[in-house]
Formats: structure tokens, sequence, C-alpha cells
């Protein structure tokens, strides 16, 4: 086993994320955007630092309720900026802001988030990138490669020799689903 599957196993942070999140399939849209807002959270700092902050997150940002994120105006963002227990950037936390109002618009034209990334599916990680940028903020390559990778819509999340991905072969991620079907990521 190599890199993040060698390490987290036993970790009070890392070991229950990597066992039980990273890699499975999800639709729940709070849980979609908690995934996203985090890996933005991530951008310049460590995994551990934002597992560490997470219940603060999921407090400051409503256990992010797309419609209550999307509620939060100028004055919250000044609230947000005061609150020590999550990462206080000002465009991370207007992104959080505009990314759950983009979620709301996504409702309509997809029946959600999860709709808008299934109907995508499959896309190479690079395509993937240019069409996040497009429709989100703060949505970079490693950003938007580790999002999909944590809900099994890009490979790579667990080492092949760790049990975890053994684990998540029989749930069928949709990436397994795409190469079984001919796809080839590159």
């Amino acid at each position: 086993m190599s890199g993040y599957c060698a390490v987290a196993p036993g970790h009070p942070f890392h070991g229950p994320y990597h066992e039980r999140e990273h890699g499975f399939p999800t639709t729940d849209e709070a849980v979609l955007f908690e995934r996203l807002m985090l890996e933005i959270n991530q951008a310049g700092l460590s995994w551990l630092v934002v597992l560490r902050k997470r219940a603060a997150f999921n407090a400051a940002f409503r256990d992010f309720d797309v419609d209550a994120v999307a509620a939060l105006g100028e004055e919250d963002v000044e609230r947000l900026m005061q609150d020590a227990g999550i990462v206080r950037n000002r465009l991370k936390i207007q992104a959080a802001i505009h990314n759950a109002r983009v979620i709301q618009a996504l409702r309509a034209s997809h029946g959600g988030f999860a709709g808008w990334i299934a109907a995508h599916h499959p896309l190479t990680k690079a395509e993937w990138v240019k069409l996040f940028r497009r429709t989100f903020r703060f949505t970079g390559g490693e950003i938007v490669g580790e999002f999909l990778m944590s809900i099994g819509y890009l490979p790579l999340a667990h080492a092949e020799d760790c049990p975890v991905d053994h684990a998540l072969a029989a749930l069928g991620q949709p990436w397994r689903r795409a190469v079984a079907d001919g796809f080839v990521y590159g």
C-alpha cells in the first residue's frame, strides 16, 4: 500500500474519512456540497487541518444545507471572517455562497447537483476541471480531482491493495462502471 491508504488507517481524523467516506458514491446534496467546500478550503492547507475544522465548518455553514448557505449575505461573510474555527478566507467563504446558489439552479436544470454530475459522466479529469471552472467558483484542478475521487467519479481514491478499495469495488463506483463500458481516463 502507498500514499493516503498507508498513513490514514488508525489516525483519529484520516482513518474514519479514509475508511467510510473517501471514494464512496453519494447523491446526497448536502454531502456533495460539503465535500466540494472542504476540498476548496483545503487549497493551500493540509487535509488534516480541514478535517480537524470539519465540525466548525458544518456549524458555520449550517450543515451544508444548500438553501441555508445560498441565503447568506455580506453580513454573514463578515461574521464568518471572524470565526476562528474555519478557514477565514473571504474568497473561499464567498465561493461557498456562490456555489450554493449554483447548486440551487442545478435543481431546475438537472434535478440537483448529483444529477448534474451524473449527466456529464464520464469525463477525463481535464474535461471535469473545465466544466467545474465554467460552473463554480474556486475550483482548480486539484480541488476538482480530489472532489470527484472522493465521491467515486474519478479513479485512484485508494491504492489497489487497500482493503477499502476492495470494498468499494462491490459498490460499483461510477468510474468503475465507465471503465467497464470501455471509457479510458486520461
